[in-house]
């Protein structure tokens, strides 16, 4: 455990609760007709930027641990930097320089993966794009190339399709080339082919246990090779395109058949290894490889006797999965860790959907509480629609709850993630981002008074750009791309844009300055503020404070 903070000598700290308001996905940019949160009616918003003291935020590539500044952020890194107030490696370096290095082919689970597949099948599932969210497929095709140097003779890949984290109509940009990356290692002895899909928000990839529908179906498709076959990946995304006009992360599972038989199923004796670097995704498809018969989410049916690996450990608490490739980041040193250490009650509130946010990649990628005694988590469950359907998501739920919380008295300091722009921000429907934005508005009109009532501070700032950027920008013009027919192409990814900081704090401002001339500040930088308007003097491994 953490050391206890150092009073601070010059501020005895803001006189009522401080609580921080992460807007996810919310960025900062030019209001060029494919900004959402600019289009949005938000008074309070706009009264907050431009009254109260605002920092731009850096989210995204080097500034929150990724490889490189053409990296976009993501919610994971985003609020690891907001909790740790460090920036660490992360997954996708971490794998990258693990592969570059040899030292993922000279570990002992890969070597386990090869020996178990020599004598059956080697198979890959995993979100197949160069994002570099969750997964790159870069990597796919490196351990592909050293399972063929390495003995294997049958590989079988299970592909789970962007349209998020890339363009939302690419698939095919990713599956031509890689087929023909396949077909250029395949010979007498090495039989390397795709085997199932779908998009990622149809099945496999659910997190938080919000829809183990997806799951389920992601289990019949890959394990089973159950579902509606076609003779390749291409005829089935042009099929479900053309009869549903669905975007990449939204088509059905699919399933890869030769002379009416699955290519692909999970037999006893085969090695299975989920290529995605990022946790959330993950969890739920490892429980379902690695649990025996207490497993109870849904009706496995077959369940083959596989060596199961993930690209990292999932979490590192209940060490899921039970074997991985690349060591995760050790985070260490967390905003949570010393709080408790010095004695501070808080709480950290949100919806299903980004629940796990403002807990475990807060807290450093770990599991459970510092203090069952001092620390308060609620879960407000999410919907399980659509989210263009319900924009304004849960809300207005989580502000209630909110409201009874810092009414309570009981927390000092207290954090709330409203997933508003990111998740509806995801579906590429601007109307539906726009209208998200202003649900978020009014609560911050709901909250903002009763922070006022009891003396209290907020720090509202986001994880990483979104709902700001809707449409697929001309570089040389900064206007949305259009068409022929003159309709704009909807972007469904994180953005590369800065996010806002804004100080709101009606009773103690003039004890502090915010260094709103600086342009280089990080997420990481929230930290060091935080426990400063607390009172504290940060610890001096954290990043530099706003505040002075």
């Amino acid at each position: 455990m953490s050391e206890q903070l150092k009073k601070s000598s010059t501020f005895s700290g803001v006189k009522g609760p401080l609580l921080t308001i992460v807007m996810d996905g919310v960025g900062l940019t030019a209001d060029n007709g494919g900004n959402a949160v600019a289009a949005a009616n938000t008074p309070t918003l706009d009264r907050l930027m431009k009254n109260y003291p605002t920092v731009a935020l850096k989210a995204h590539g080097t500034a929150v641990g990724l490889p490189s500044d053409d990296d976009m952020g993501n919610s994971e890194v985003g609020h690891n930097a907001l909790g740790a107030g460090q920036v660490f490696a992360q997954g996708a370096k971490l794998v990258s320089n693990s592969i570059e290095s040899g030292k993922m082919f000279a570990s002992d689970t890969w070597c386990q993966v090869v020996s178990n597949a020599k004598s059956g099948t080697l198979h890959f599932l995993g979100l197949f794009s160069d994002g570099n969210v969750h997964s790159h497929i870069d990597h796919l095709k490196a351990m592909i190339v050293r399972a063929k140097e390495d003995g294997v003779s049958r590989v079988r890949v299970h592909i789970l399709l962007d349209g998020r984290d890339v363009g939302e109509t690419s698939a095919l940009d990713y599956v031509l080339p890689f087929e023909d990356f396949l077909a250029s290692l395949s010979d007498g002895a090495f039989d390397a082919k795709i085997a199932s899909g779908g998009g990622r928000m149809k099945v496999t990839m659910d997190r938080y246990e919000a829809d183990w529908s997806m799951v389920e179906r992601g289990w019949k498709t890959h394990v089973l090779g159950q579902g509606r076959a076609f003779a390749s990946a291409k005829e089935a995304i042009e099929t479900y395109r053309a009869e549903l006009g669905v975007i990449d992360q939204d088509l059905p599972p699919f399933v890869i058949a030769s002379d009416g038989k699955p290519l692909g199923t999970v037999s006893d004796g085969d090695s299975v290894v989920f290529f995605n670097f990022r946790g959330d995704r993950a969890i739920e498809i490892s429980k379902a490889f690695e649990s025996g018969e207490e497993f109870d989410k849904f009706e496995r049916g077959f369940v083959p006797k596989v060596f199961y690996a993930g690209m990292l450990e999932y979490d590192g608490d209940l060490h899921i999965p039970s074997h991985y490739l690349v060591s995760p980041p050790e985070i260490t040193n967390t905003m949570s860790e010393y709080l408790v250490a010095s004695g501070v009650p808080s709480l950290a509130i949100s919806e299903t959907q980004k629940y796990g946010h403002v807990t475990y990649f807060w807290n450093g990628n770990r599991s459970g509480k510092f203090s069952e005694e001092l620390e308060t988590y609620i879960e407000i469950p999410s919907d399980v629609v659509p989210f263009e359907q319900r924009p304004w998501m849960k809300c207005a739920e989580i502000t209630d709850k909110l409201i009874e919380c810092l009414e309570s008295g009981k927390y000092r300091y207290l954090r709330v993630n409203f997933p508003n722009g990111d998740m509806v921000g995801h579906t590429g429907n601007f109307l539906a981002t726009e209208c998200s934005m202003e649900a978020l508005d009014l609560q911050l009109a709901r909250i903002l008074p009763v922070l006022d009532r009891l003396g209290g501070a907020a720090i509202i700032t986001a994880d990483h750009g979104n709902a700001d950027e809707m449409y697929e920008i001309d570089k040389k013009t900064g206007a949305p791309k259009a068409s022929k027919d003159g309709t704009f192409k909807a972007k469904t990814s994180h953005t590369l844009n800065p996010v806002p900081c804004i100080i709101y704090d009606n009773f103690t401002a003039g004890e502090y300055r915010v260094k709103t001339e600086r342009g280089d500040f990080g997420l990481s930088a929230v930290a060091a503020t935080t426990v400063k308007l607390l009172g504290y003097e940060p610890p001096a491994m954290w990043d530099e404070a706003i505040i002075e």
